[in-house]
């Protein structure tokens, strides 16, 4: 049995038409969002303030994660027109800074690499003043398709962990801690200038010492910025909430992160990957040095 939310998960329901403006924009422009195939949260308050985080390459995912509610399956061709539509969806919400995710695509060679890159350079052709973020899956450890997006120079690489090694078999049973934090360190030593970023989900299992340890192992990677939030159950058929994590000691978290040396920390129980996505970023552009090569 599904356990009732906190009265801490109460929100505001969403403006409806404008919510029925972005959904007209995407459905119009055949896009996808994660703010829609995962359920997320905080769709209604990202759409009202007209934005979004796309998700590119479909929304069918290859991979069978028990914590996710992206459709799962034998994902349809790439479409040649998506990135254009990507560009025109930019301008017409008047985006300055934009955050791009994808399914994971074990069929593809490059495991999407190329796409994310075509869709930065497509961005900065179009408008070199809006800035990137993208979320990327682990492309199966390939460091030539990691190459491919950092050498494409977006603002903010991100590649969540999710969650402690320890329950990677029962929540990510086809990724692997090691090759995930392995991504995070070789995208400092392609460039060590680029924005690096996680996430973590709380609530799965984990106990407070695999948390913090976790935290620990994504900081001796140099990872700039980290985002934790509370795990909720998308279906009955999905991974079950083992604990509702008190926002206090959410706050608890951030404290600790940020004395571990993070640039920024977002924690909070409706805390995902793209919350508050530029303003965190501006907490690492005010907090550091600039390195000498970046560009």
């Amino acid at each position: 049995m599904r356990q009732r939310l906190p009265p801490w998960f109460t929100k505001k329901m969403p403006e409806a038409a404008a919510m029925s403006r972005m959904e007209a924009l995407t459905r119009g422009l055949r896009l996808h969002t994660i703010c829609e195939s995962a359920l997320c949260p905080n769709q209604g308050d990202c759409f009202s303030q007209g934005t979004a985080t796309f998700l590119l390459l479909g929304n069918v995912c290859t991979r069978n994660c028990t914590f996710c509610a992206v459709a799962k399956g034998v994902p349809s061709p790439v479409d040649v027109e998506e990135l254009e539509h990507l560009a025109e969806a930019v301008v017409r919400l008047g985006l300055n800074y934009v955050v791009m995710t994808s399914v994971t695509r074990d069929d593809l060679p490059d495991g999407g690499a190329s796409h994310f890159a075509e869709a930065i350079a497509q961005i900065k052709h179009q408008n070199a003043a809006v800035m990137s973020e993208v979320l990327i899956p682990d492309f199966c450890g390939s460091l030539s398709s990691l190459r491919t997006v950092v050498e494409a120079q977006p603002s903010v690489t991100n590649h969540n962990v999710e969650t402690v090694p320890r329950l990677y078999p029962e929540v990510r049973p086809r990724a692997d801690f090691r090759r995930s934090l392995g991504l995070l360190r070789q995208a400092k030593e392609i460039d060590p200038g680029i924005v690096t970023k996680s996430g973590l989900m709380v609530g799965l299992g984990e106990t407070v010492e695999e948390l913090v340890w976790t935290m620990e192992q994504l900081r001796q990677v140099d990872c700039d910025l980290l985002t934790i939030g509370q795990y909720l159950q998308p279906s009955p058929h999905h991974h079950p909430v083992v604990r509702y994590v008190p926002p206090e000691e959410f706050r608890e978290y951030e404290v600790l992160g940020t004395a571990m040396g993070f640039s920024g920390v977002a924690s909070a129980p409706l805390v995902r990957s793209s919350f508050n996505a530029s303003q965190l970023y501006e907490k690492t552009l005010a907090r550091r040095q600039p390195v000498s090569g970046r560009s």
